[in-house]
């Protein structure tokens, strides 16, 4: 019998002992011109450049940490009838296929794991089917490969998100499933559909919510987290029943361009004393607000307006570092830079980091900062260690993958780190 997992993430630097994966497939072939900007996306991806890309995030991690696919575990879920039949109940009524209900309850769960990611074709059984111009009854999971955004441990909870497009509702429903029917998490579940109920002005996702200490919590508020998300998200992790002073700091976010759809596309954590910032967001002289929200024993006691993020991190005692995404020197290359996922960090332990190699001008300064540049083939095929180094960043190729939107803490959901 597979050992059980306890959730638990206090940080978002701490040694990674687990850490939720899906490689991208079949989904991401099944999308066409047309169907691409819905699916929130500007170009269609090169499948086969995009998996050798993802194999070089996925080969790091597995030297340092263990690693769940997401379509393993949706199938071990799916071997229960009970998780069976109500994800599959959930699925179809909320993508408007009732009639597909009894041939994917009937399907192996192998099978069944795959195509409720890679997308059911619709049947062509009627002139109404026929006419229809909507190929998939069940559209692809496009973004799924981006695995941060659908649910987020806090601590031992397990946030089930409220994504912000229904195109992404699915990847919600999925993950639910995952952490209470697989059998590979210990974990309580927060489950933000059924606190927000209809409410279309409730939604978050993983990208804005970033554990900068136990008990202090980062959240971008913009196109994809609403106000009233955040809200929500307060009461449900701050509840009553939770004693002592808890932190939230939020930050609003552009609605425009699609790079700054998340907080971590301008802003992560590195190491203990480190982090990572677009600085005209961030730092610059700007209309977006930070504010600083105080709870106490569960209850929202003060909120107030903070110069930034770094302001507000300092008086609770973590005095941080900035390294700027694109260079000091050139506004452009920090524009640029940042449009491929430049400050989007991921780390795997304090000052061991994931990070595209393509971004030279922020390698550059995290070098200058101490940081060892690491190819991913060398740590993967042990010609290098990342543990002997002090700081280092651990670079992977690409050219597919950021065109999807995002960068390795995007493509990671990290379920367990030691404390620090």
């Amino acid at each position: 019998m597979e050992e059980v997992l306890r959730l638990g993430i206090q940080s978002e630097i701490g040694q990674l002992e687990g850490v939720i994966l899906h490689t991208p497939g079949a989904e991401v072939e099944n999308m066409t011109p047309g169907t691409a900007q819905r699916a929130l996306y500007s170009d269609i991806l090169n499948l086969s450049i995009a998996q050798k890309e993802y194999s070089q995030l996925r080969g790091v991690l597995e030297k340092y940490t263990v690693t769940y696919q997401v379509t393993d575990l949706l199938e071990k879920a799916l071997g229960n009838f009970r998780s069976r039949k109500s994800l599959i109940t959930k699925v179809c009524s909320t993508s408007g296929a009732e009639e597909y209900f009894d041939s994917l309850m009937e399907m192996p769960s192998g099978e069944l794991a795959r195509a409720l990611i890679e997308g059911i074709p619709a049947r062509i059984n009627t002139l109404t089917a026929y006419l229809n111009e909507e190929y998939y009854a069940l559209s692809p999971l496009y973004n799924f490969y981006f695995t941060r955004d659908a649910s987020v441990a806090v601590g031992n909870n397990a946030l089930i998100c409220k994504m912000a497009n229904k195109v992404r509702m699915r990847e919600s429903l999925i993950m639910e499933s995952i952490f209470r029917d697989s059998g590979a998490f210990d974990c309580n579940i927060i489950n933000a559909n059924e606190f927000g109920g209809g409410d279309d002005a409730i939604f978050m996702e993983g990208g804005d919510i970033i554990i900068a200490r136990e008990d202090i919590l980062l959240v971008g508020s913009g196109c994809r987290t609403s106000s009233r998300g955040i809200d929500m998200l307060i009461a449900s992790l701050c509840n009553g029943k939770h004693e002592g002073t808890r932190h939230i700091i939020v930050q609003q976010l552009p609605s425009a361009p699609e790079s700054f759809i998340h907080l971590d596309m301008v802003f992560t954590l590195l190491d203990r004393d480190k982090c990572m910032i677009y600085e005209p967001l961030i730092l610059g002289n700007n209309q977006y607000q930070t504010v600083h929200i105080t709870v106490e024993n569960g209850k929202v006691s003060k909120i107030k307006s903070v110069p930034d993020i770094l302001h507000a991190l300092r008086g609770l005692g973590m005095d941080l570092e900035p390294v700027i995404c694109g260079g000091r020197e050139d506004a452009w290359n920090q524009e640029r830079e940042q449009w491929h996922s430049g400050a989007n960090f991921f780390a795997i332990a304090p000052g061991m980091l994931l990070s595209y190699s393509r971004n030279i001008n922020t390698l550059r300064e995290l070098n200058e900062a101490g940081f060892e540049i690491i190819p991913a083939w060398d740590v993967i095929e042990g010609r290098k260690d990342a543990a002997d180094y002090a700081r280092c960043v651990i670079t992977i190729e690409g050219s597919e993958l950021p065109r999807g939107g995002g960068g390795a803490r995007c493509m990671t959901m990290p379920v367990r780190r030691k404390a620090l």
